[in-house]
């Protein structure tokens, strides 16, 4: 062994009390050599081309050995950055629930910021996602309207954006057709929306509304999307469609009275992702929650303890498949689950 190769294992063995150096001598070659490799390299900071020569080995041996040493538990990897906990929660949420993707951000301590935090996490994820020739779909709220501050504006070519929900009869910043026609700004897109209120009267006039040639083009084009782009309402006092008076007290109580946890693309879903038997859902002018099933990637923007019913039916019912969300919530669905 060269001066150097035994500089390496002195150094190596100065860190071992004798009941460690014990059982190495006690150890199987292998695992010997796995341990001093992993030394080397997580310890040492040395490269994997410099263990090969230290060890007089080759790289891909030095590398099966690294890979020896961690599937044995001769190395624990632990990351302690700020992040780090979200970053297994992001782990975990894909493991849990079948997942494709899940972006996890640190819970504000101020909880009037979670919807802005959220959503700035949510717009940048999205800028990401982009590409020319795509079709996105896109739902409505508060957190989805603040999202479109972190998205860069950029032109693509042939980037449409669909709106994926009937719209109000008045102006507001949670209004679906001004968020999708913001986002088609921003990505130099063309808007398609659904020319409609975001509830009809009765399920018939439902039926005759998208049965207009104008609408049922806007429904078609929602259906075949790449991406979808939607969050969920709890029902609760806070409720945006109470808010904007789409719903009456006595029918948020009916909805409660048949196991409603809120809304996804204006349709009500129970903890376990079905839709309840609720008049409310045969007047809702949107793409249905099946529908979404058929999309892609649907992502899945929403935070805080009163959304976790909702949020989980959404999962539960396999209609949307990425999700970004803070950390006490994720940490909630994961205990949940």
């Amino acid at each position: 062994m060269n001066r150097q190769a035994a500089h390496g294992d002195f150094a190596a063995a100065a860190t071992m009390d004798s009941e460690e150096l014990l059982l190495l001598r006690q150890a199987d070659p292998e695992e010997q050599l796995a341990t001093r490799a992993a030394w080397l390299y997580y310890i040492g900071n040395s490269t994997q081309a410099q263990i090969a020569k230290k060890l007089g080995l080759t790289r891909l041996r030095v590398n099966r050995l690294l890979a020896l040493a961690r599937d044995e538990g001769l190395v624990q990897i632990k990351v302690t950055g700020r992040l780090s906990g979200c970053i297994e929660l992001e782990h975990e949420l894909r493991q849990r629930f079948g997942l494709i993707d899940a972006v996890v951000v640190p819970t504000p301590a101020d909880a009037t910021q979670l919807r802005s935090v959220v959503g700035t996490a949510a717009g940048q994820y999205l800028g990401e996602q982009l590409k020319d020739g795509m079709s996105i779909g896109v739902g409505w709220g508060r957190t989805l309207r603040l999202s479109l501050t972190a998205i860069p504006r950029k032109h693509y070519r042939n980037l449409s954006v669909v709106s994926l929900i009937g719209g109000l009869t008045q102006s507001s910043a949670v209004n679906p057709h001004e968020t999708a026609s913001h986002l088609a700004d921003l990505v130099g897109g063309q808007c398609y929306y659904f020319a409609g209120p975001a509830f009809t009267d009765t399920a018939a006039s439902r039926d005759m509304l998208m049965n207009q040639p104008v609408l049922r083009d806007v429904f078609e084009r929602g259906r075949s999307v790449d991406l979808a782009f939607v969050s969920v309402g709890e029902l609760s006092p806070q409720n945006t469609m109470k808010a904007l008076r789409l719903i009456t007290p006595d029918e948020m109580e009916s909805l409660r009275a048949v196991g409603a946890e809120g809304d996804l693309c204006s349709h009500w879903i129970d903890k376990h992702g079905a839709l309840v038997d609720h008049p409310l859902n045969g007047r809702a002018v949107a793409l249905t929650p099946d529908h979404l099933r058929k999309v892609r990637k649907v992502i899945l923007v929403s935070g805080g303890k009163t959304k976790l019913g909702v949020m989980l039916g959404a999962i539960r019912g396999r209609y949307v498949n990425a999700l970004v969300t803070d950390e006490q919530t994720a940490r909630a669905l994961v205990d949940l689950a």
